[in-house]
């Protein structure tokens, strides 16, 4: 203890850091991927230092030998900031969190048996997995569950204090109701971390407000029957709040921060993913979802481009999205005019004021530097010999000096109040300053809007005009969910207008399944979206249709290539803009027969419409005729009489295939003469 200058006393703190590498059960069989890395065991034996006595206690009375953080280093302050100011501030928060009452005690908790757990930590950066571990006290019966899931409170004994379970950190370990495969526990740990980072990148764009995300890791109770899975993490006084779903769910007294960080990640990831399914308390999140542009990974709750899909039909941007020049998705002029509820709730709920014109990525603040766990993370990640990079110890959550004391409700921050400050996590590991601003500047080139005339724009200049939109895809989902009712403002009401614009949309961004079923609605012709959409039959609309029509059969789709040709063939159903051309039949007839080879392997497929025989056969009918810009070759015509005859006879058509025979000679005899 140290006196202070105003004769209060007080305590001097300094960083610690862990020089132990986390201990490795040999006799444990690990997920395959996971594990420490670095030096092997005979070298950990070399360097390990000698054993204190608490790391003697801990193996008298459990049986395992548990590493602990020991190393005490001064800390480096820069000189432009105050020893003093520093040392002031720390002590506040010492003095804050020392008289702090625990939330728990009434639950006795301490009285529980203490257990040795196996902790595995994931590091979203590396991708890889760590594991250690710690002594843990969990109720026997859960004080809370939901749909999925069952919470315990449990406390564990924290490597920066000794035995002493009063001043264990408390948890909350939850685990599925249902028998899941284990793999699902580490899946789920995967997902919040990278979503984790997701968040850190958010605030590095200076938002009224910063986020975070719940450190989560997987914890094992190797000596239980069956050695049971439990996801861990700290627990947090204040009102859980769910911000949207991953439904598209918006909850009633809007916030603006989750919902710009949605939009905010799928902007930034380029559209590959969206961070979705914000809770938690004030904005400290946990539990999210992410979805990805093909729907792969991150459990059962990715629903794709569907999911994303449904945030944006709920979504309008608001003045953070603004800030962080973030475009706004087209929605129906429809679907706006019903927004206005929403954006007046945003007016009366939502109180962010943003900033102002700022820079983006600029260094943290003076007042954001001086966060004390930020500090201890830093110094530990820094100056650990041993330790595992990229981890900090989860124990150093003292009050920051610079945090509330309890989670705002609304998005403005008090006066007079610092705002929580998260400049690092676990998740990240200890980069310099160069590399930081190498992955922002990496990061910043994946952005994409999420305007339609944006995207527009860069396919064109891409030279794209087929496929890989994930925006695009987007639409047309939002499209097929107007036309189910999914948005219906009243029962059995749909709003075609909105189905259209989504649909065309998605045409204009090169959706083939979009292309063709605008092409033949505008035709008239039977499809399988948009089933009971119609649009009045003029010429102006078959103009439209034949575009289109001719856009799905470049792009490669058998039924527009059949269309194009037998259209082209016989002059019928090209509109106003086209004419007959046994040309250009012939060319679209080629590729339906050069389609059916490389999707059917050249076999035959009893089930296919237009078969390839026909198709062979109609384009020797044409040269051996000649005529509609077409010059008469009875040679080719003869060639593709045999082939047609070949094909007939792969379809087992026998009399078909003598007859294209016959046909092949007769043509081969105009030849001659």
């Amino acid at each position: 203890m140290s006196d202070l200058s105003d004769g209060e006393e007080g305590i001097l703190l300094f960083p610690i850091t862990d020089i132990d590498q986390p201990m490795k059960d040999a006799s444990h069989s690990e997920p395959e991927g996971f594990g420490t890395s670095g030096s092997d065991a005979d070298e950990d034996e070399v360097h390990k230092p000698a054993m204190t006595l608490r790391e003697r206690r801990i193996k008298r009375a459990y049986g395992v030998a548990i590493p602990v953080n020991r190393t005490l280093q001064p800390l480096n302050v820069s000189k432009s900031q105050s020893p003093s100011s520093h040392r002031i501030q720390w002590l506040r928060a010492f003095h804050k969190a020392r008289k702090a009452k625990d939330p728990w005690a009434e639950f006795h908790i301490n009285d529980y048996d203490c257990e040795v757990c196996t902790r595995y930590r994931y590091n979203a950066l590396k991708k890889t997995w760590v594991k250690d571990d710690v002594l843990v006290k969990m109720e026997t019966k859960p004080f809370t569950r939901g749909a999925m899931r069952q919470c315990f409170r449990l406390k564990k004994l924290s490597t920066f204090c000794t035995l002493d379970w009063k001043h264990a950190q408390n948890y909350v370990a939850k685990n599925y109701l249902e028998n899941v495969e284990r793999d699902v526990y580490f899946e789920d740990v995967k997902l919040q971390m990278e979503a984790k980072l997701w968040g850190e990148e958010y605030n590095r764009h200076n938002p009224p407000k910063k986020v975070d995300i719940f450190q989560m890791y997987v914890l094992e109770f190797k000596n239980r029957p069956g050695s049971p899975l439990f996801h861990l993490e700290h627990f947090i006084e204040g009102e859980y709040i769910k911000y949207n779903s991953n439904s598209g769910f918006v909850e009633d007294k809007l916030r603006l921060t989750p919902q710009a960080f949605s939009h905010f990640t799928f902007e930034r990831s380029g559209h590959k993913l969206i961070v979705v399914d914000v809770q938690g308390v004030g904005d400290l999140y946990t539990d999210p979802q992410i979805h990805t542009m093909d729907g792969e990974g991150y459990g059962d709750g990715n629903l794709g481009p569907k999911g994303m899909a449904l945030f944006f039909h709920s979504h309008m941007c608001n003045s953070i999205c603004k800030s962080l020049h973030l475009t706004p998705f087209d929605l129906a002029p429809t679907v706006v005019a019903t927004h206005n509820d929403y954006i007046s709730k945003q007016k009366k709920y939502a109180t962010t004021r943003v900033r102002g014109k700022e820079e983006m990525c600029i260094s943290a603040s003076y007042k954001e530097m001086i966060d004390l766990t930020a500090l201890l993370g830093r110094q530990h990640s820094s100056n650990s010999q041993s330790s595992v990079e990229g981890f900090d110890d989860d124990d150093g959550s003292l009050l920051s000096p610079t945090s509330e004391d309890e989670p705002m409700s609304s998005d403005a921050p008090s006066p007079g109040m610092f705002t929580r400050s998260r400049y690092t996590s676990e998740s990240e590991n200890s980069a310099t300053e160069d590399e930081e601003r190498k992955k922002f500047q990496e990061a910043h080139a994946l952005s994409r809007p999420s305007c339609v005339n944006f995207e527009l724009d860069m396919r064109k200049l891409s030279n794209l005009r087929i496929g890989e939109s994930v925006l695009g895809q987007i639409h047309h989902e939002m499209a097929k969910y107007h036309e189910i009712g999914r948005f219906s403002v009243k029962e059995d009401v749909v709003d075609w207008e909105a189905v259209l614009f989504h649909e065309e949309h998605a045409a204009q961004l090169g959706v083939l399944e979009a292309i063709t079923t605008m092409a033949r609605l505008y035709l008239g012709l039977p499809r399988d979206v948009l089933i009971n959409c119609t649009v009045e039959q003029s010429d102006e609309n078959i103009d439209v249709g034949v575009d289109y029509m001719l856009q799905a059969a470049e792009a490669g789709d058998r039924s527009a290539i059949i269309y194009m040709a037998k259209a082209f063939d016989s002059g019928h159903n090209l509109g106003t803009r086209r004419s007959q051309s046994w040309e250009d039949a012939v060319h679209w007839y080629q590729r339906a027969v050069e389609t059916d080879e490389h999707d059917e392997g050249g076999h035959y497929d009893s089930t296919m419409e237009d078969p390839q025989y026909l198709l062979l056969s109609r384009q020797a009918e044409m040269y051996q005729q000649g005529g509609y810009g077409l010059d008469k070759d009875p040679q080719i015509a003869g060639d593709l009489y045999t082939q047609a005859a070949e094909a007939a006879t792969e379809a087992m058509k026998g009399r078909l295939a003598n007859k294209f025979f016959q046909l092949a000679e007769e043509a081969w005899a105009e030849v001659d003469e």
